[in-house]
């Protein structure tokens, strides 16, 4: 039982790692930040969320009409499955009339009940952060920024500086 439950973790780590090279090839900065930290009491990761919603309709603003040299618009979203929670970038996404509608970018590593690649419809609750890239530079992705200062300082590095982190 030991050896399946270690072989299970190895698993779950090599796909783990996986998502984060796919994601980073894809321009999305998704590192392990999907499962949801804040329910730890991670005062950095709840204050990130915070900021995001409560910049969220300056964000939407620009997304509806992209000012030159932006692209790659993203909404993070927080999906629950019984107690376990986990965040999803989501792109391309679309306003809708009682929410939001888009495509999760990647697999989860704790639900179930959703794959990469497929549609979801979400509410402006389930919302935890937004990004774009402007002029080669990250903008949002609070949650990131959070996660960069609990990450090892090579790996933070790394981020910063191949995909436009400024924070």
């Amino acid at each position: 039982m030991l050896l399946n439950l270690v072989h299970l973790h190895h698993r779950a780590l090599a796909a783990a790692t996986m998502a984060v090279v796919l994601c980073f090839l894809s321009g999305c900065e998704r590192s392990s930040d999907n499962v949801f930290e804040a329910a730890g009491g991670n005062p950095d990761m709840v204050e990130a969320i915070r900021q995001a919603r409560a910049s969220l309709d300056t964000f939407l603003a620009t997304a509806a009409t992209p000012p030159a040299g932006t692209e790659g618009f993203k909404l993070k979203v927080a999906l629950h499955e019984g107690e376990l929670s986990e965040h999803f970038w989501v792109t391309p996404f679309r306003v809708t009339e009682d929410g939001f509608e888009g495509t999760l970018v990647s697999d989860p590593t704790v639900l179930k009940m959703v794959k990469s690649g497929q549609r979801i419809h979400f509410t402006r609750d389930e919302v935890a952060d937004w990004g774009y890239r402007k002029n080669g530079h990250q903008v949002g992705s609070y949650t990131m920024c959070a996660k960069l200062k609990t990450m090892p300082k090579s790996e933070a590095d790394f981020y910063r500086n191949n995909s436009g982190f400024d924070c």
